[in-house]
C-alpha cells in the first residue's frame, strides 16, 4: 500500500508538472504614447527631396502573443504588433512626386513581428530568459498633400506603400518577484548591416491578479525606444526615425 501511494503521489506530481508545462500562453495589448523625430532624405539623378517630422505626439496601439510548450528543439514563439504614425513637412523632388516648400506629408508603419525563441532559464529562481530572432516586418504607408504628380498637375494628394522584411537578434529577460505577483521584464532587439541599423529597447512592470483561476487577467506599464536608420540598396532614400514613450495596457495568462 505504501509502495502504491508512493508511485500514485509521483505520478500525480509529473502529471500536474506536465500539465502546467504543456501549453502556456499569454497575450496583451494597449497604447504606446510616443514622441517621433527624425527626416527622410532622397536623392537620384540631382532630384533631392527631404521630409522632417514635426515631432508630435501620438498614441498607437499595441499587441502580443506568447505561447510556450513542452517540445525542447522547438523553438517557442512571440508575435508581436505596433502602429507608429508621424506627421511633417515635405520639400522639393521625390519617386513620383514634386513637393513644394514646407509641404504637408505622414509616414505611418505597422510593425508585425514573429519571435522564435528558446528559454534559457524558465522561471528559475523566479528569473526567465529568452534567447531568439525577431522577423520584422514593416509596411511603410507615406503621403503627402498639394504636391505635383507627373501626368496629373499640381495641388495633388499622393500616397504610395512599400515593405521591408528584417531579422534581428533578440534578447528577454523577467524576475518574478518573490511573494508577490508583480514581474520586471525588459528586451532588446537590434540588428546592423551597411549603414542601416535597427534597434528597440523595453522595459515594464506587470501585475497579475493571480487568484483568478485559469485565466488571470492583468496591467502592465513601461517604456519603449525604437530607432530605425535605414539606408536604401541603392542608396537613394535614407530614413532616420526614434520612437520612444510610455506604454500601458491589459494582459491575459492562460
Amino acid at each position: 500500500m505504501k509502495k502504491t501511494l508512493i508511485g500514485l503521489a509521483a505520478v500525480g506530481i509529473l502529471a500536474s508538472t506536465l500539465s502546467a508545462d504543456f501549453l502556456r500562453a499569454e497575450m496583451g495589448g494597449g497604447l504606446w504614447n510616443k514622441k517621433p523625430t527624425g527626416s527622410l532624405s532622397y536623392s537620384d539623378l540631382g532630384a533631392t527631396g527631404a521630409y522632417t517630422s514635426d515631432e508630435k505626439e501620438d498614441s498607437g496601439a499595441y499587441a502580443w502573443l506568447l505561447i510556450k510548450h513542452f517540445i525542447p528543439i522547438v523553438p517557442n514563439v512571440r508575435l508581436e504588433y505596433a502602429t507608429l504614425d508621424d506627421t511633417g513637412l515635405a520639400t522639393g523632388s521625390f519617386n513620383g512626386f514634386v513637393a513644394p516648400a514646407n509641404s504637408k506629408a505622414a509616414i505611418k508603419m505597422t510593425q508585425y513581428d514573429v519571435i522564435p525563441y528558446y528559454n534559457i532559464l524558465d522561471n528559475t529562481f523566479w528569473m526567465t530568459v529568452d534567447l531568439g530572432v525577431d522577423i520584422k516586418m514593416i509596411n511603410f504607408d507615406y503621403s503627402a498633400e498639394g504636391v505635383t504628380v507627373p501626368g496629373l498637375g499640381a495641388s495633388q494628394s499622393y500616397s504610395d506603400s512599400t515593405s521591408l522584411a528584417l531579422p534581428l537578434g533578440y534578447v528577454r529577460a523577467r524576475v518574478q518577484i518573490p511573494v508577490t505577483e508583480i514581474g520586471l521584464e525588459a528586451d532588446v532587439k537590434y540588428i546592423t548591416y551597411g549603414n542601416s541599423t535597427v534597434s528597440e529597447f523595453r522595459a515594464k512592470v506587470d501585475y497579475t491578479l493571480d487568484f483568478i483561476p485559469v485565466i488571470q487577467p492583468g496591467i502592465e506599464i513601461g517604456y519603449r525606444m525604437q530607432s530605425i536608420d535605414i539606408e536604401s540598396d541603392n542608396e537613394k532614400t535614407k530614413l532616420k526615425m526614434d520612437y520612444s514613450g510610455v506604454y500601458a495596457g491589459i494582459m491575459l495568462r492562460f
